[in-house]
């Protein structure tokens, strides 16, 4: 059994323990990170769509910095969405902003029927250095 090396990112550790999950792994140079949504500190949804989404990449770009890494880092990226024809548009107006410059990630985007309350969630694979420690 290999031991899991976690990555917490600041002030988050206890929600995670409550919800019986790591939000990032650590691996063989990849950080492996938890799909992330925009959740207060609290765990409760952001109810705005476009707050939401800026929090869950807040929320993700937390993780990576803990890890030593960015979005740059980021190799793949999974999205879920909530009703994707109404939503797309939003979501990925604020997705750019967060982006970065080409080449991109690879990308896949699934459109499902719930996500706990929440209406956008990213889930994402990152190189991260070894011995990068944020």
């Amino acid at each position: 059994m290999i031991k899991r090396d976690i990555v917490f990112p600041p002030g988050r550790q206890a929600l995670y323990e409550k919800n019986r999950y790591s939000p990032a792994i650590r691996s063989n140079g990849f950080l492996f990170v938890s799909g992330q949504v925009g959740s207060r500190e609290d765990g409760s949804p952001e109810p705005d769509l476009e707050a939401q989404v800026r929090l869950a990449f807040d929320n993700l770009n937390g993780i990576l910095r803990a890890a030593g890494g960015s979005f740059a880092d980021v190799v793949d990226v999974t999205v879920f969405i909530v009703d994707p024809p109404s939503r797309f548009e939003t979501i990925w107006k604020v997705a750019s902003d967060y982006w970065g410059e080409a080449p991109h990630p690879t990308l896949t985007g699934i459109g499902v029927t719930w996500l706990y309350g929440f209406q956008f969630e990213i889930k994402v694979i990152a190189r991260i250095p070894e011995g990068s420690v944020g």
